[in-house]
C-alpha cells in the first residue's frame, strides 16, 4: 500500500510538471567572503566559493541540480617535513601542507512554493565521499569516525508563491555519514541532527538593497551543531546591495551571525587572532563580494 500512495504521489507530480510551462535556466557565479560562516557557526577564514545549478524553471514549478564549492585560507598549510605538535588542549595539530577544500553536490525540487532537496557534504580529505554506500566504512579499527561527508535531505515552504512576502520555513536532517552521538557506554548511533531555520527578506527594488534576516534552531543533541539538547544555534542579519550590468550582477554584502546557544562573555568575542579560536566563538561577522551570470 506505502508503494502505491509513492507512486500516486509521483505521478501528480510528473503531470504538475508535464503541464507546466519551463524552459532550462541556470546560475552561475562565486563569491569572496573574509569568513566562511555556516549556519551561525565560523568554518573558516577568507574563503573562494563558486556556485553552478542548472535544471529547469516554470511558473509553478523547478528543478534544480548544482556544485557548491569551498577554498579557504584555512584549507592550507605552508609546512612541509614539519612535525606534529600538541596544542594548548592537547589537540594534535599537523602543520604539514594539505588542500582540504569543501564540495557540495544539491537537487531541488519544488513545486507552489514547497521545496524538497537533498544537500550531500564532502571535505575533500581522502574520506569517503558517499558515505551511504553499503561498503562505506564509517569507522576505523579505533573506533573513530572513518569520514567527513554528511548527506541531509530537506523540505522547505516560501509564501512568496502565495502572498507578497519573502518568508519561509526550512527543516533539515542528515540521514547519512558523519552524524553520531555516543551513549555512557561510549556506543555511538546516528544523531540525525537536524536543524530548523525561519527566514526572512525584505527587498527595496528601486535601490537594490536586501534585508534579511534567520533564526535557526537545532531541537536535540547533536555534533554537528554543538548543542546536547533544544537550541537555538543561529541569529543571522544580512544587509546585500545588487548592481545590475548587462552581463551579471555584483552583490556586496555584510553579515553578523550569533550562536546564542551557551553564549557567554568569554566567548561571544574571543579576543586574539587564528582559526582555533574563531571556531569556538559565539558572535562572527563577514562581508562578502559576490558575481552571478
Amino acid at each position: 500500500m506505502k508503494k502505491f500512495w509513492v507512486a500516486v504521489v509521483l505521478l501528480i507530480t510528473f503531470v504538475a510538471v508535464a503541464k507546466a510551462d519551463v524552459e532550462f535556466a541556470y546560475d552561475a557565479g562565486a563569491e569572496v567572503v573574509s569568513a566562511y560562516i555556516w549556519r551561525g557557526q565560523y568554518n573558516g577564514g577568507l574563503s573562494f566559493q563558486p556556485d553552478l545549478e542548472i535544471g529547469y524553471d516554470g511558473e509553478l514549478t523547478s528543478f534544480r541540480a548544482g556544485v557548491w564549492g569551498n577554498i579557504g585560507a584555512s584549507d592550507w598549510r605552508f609546512k612541509k617535513n614539519a612535525p606534529t605538535y600538541l596544542d594548548e588542549d592537547g589537540v594534535e595539530i599537523d602543520p604539514n601542507t594539505r588542500f582540504m577544500p569543501e564540495l557540495d553536490v544539491m537537487l531541488n525540487f519544488s513545486i507552489v512554493g514547497l521545496h524538497l532537496g537533498l544537500n550531500h557534504y564532502y571535505y575533500c580529505d581522502g574520506s569517503n565521499f558517499l558515505s551511504w554506500k553499503k561498503d562505506a566504512q564509517l569507522f576505523d579499527a579505533d573506533g573513530n569516525v572513518n569520514t567527513t561527508s554528511t548527506t541531509e535531505i530537506w523540505v522547505g515552504y516560501n509564501l512568496d508563491y502565495f502572498l507578497d512576502l519573502d518568508l519561509y520555513f526550512n527543516w533539515y536532517t542528515t540521514v547519512a555519514g558523519a552524524d553520531f552521538v555516543w551513549n555512557d557506554l561510549g556506543d555511538p548511533k546516528r544523531a540525525f541532527s537536524t536543524y530548523l531555520e525561519l527566514g526572512y527578506n525584505h527587498c527595496w527594488d528601486d535601490a537594490g538593497v536586501t534585508l534579511g534576516g534567520q533564526i535557526g534552531i537545532s531541537p536535540w543533541a547533536s555534533d554537528i551543531y554543538g548543542n546536547s539538547k533544544f537550541a537555538v544555534t543561529n541569529l543571522t542579519l544580512r544587509l546585500e546591495k545588487e548592481f545590475d550590468f548587462d552581463v551579471c550582477s555584483l552583490n556586496i554584502f555584510a553579515q553578523g551571525s550569533l550562536n546564542p546557544d551557551g553564549v557567554n562573555k568569554d566567548n561571544a568575542y574571543i579576543k586574539g587572532s587564528g582559526d582555533e579560536k574563531l571556531y569556538n566563538q559565539k558572535l562572527n561577522g563577514v562581508i562578502g563580494v559576490g558575481v552571478w551570470f
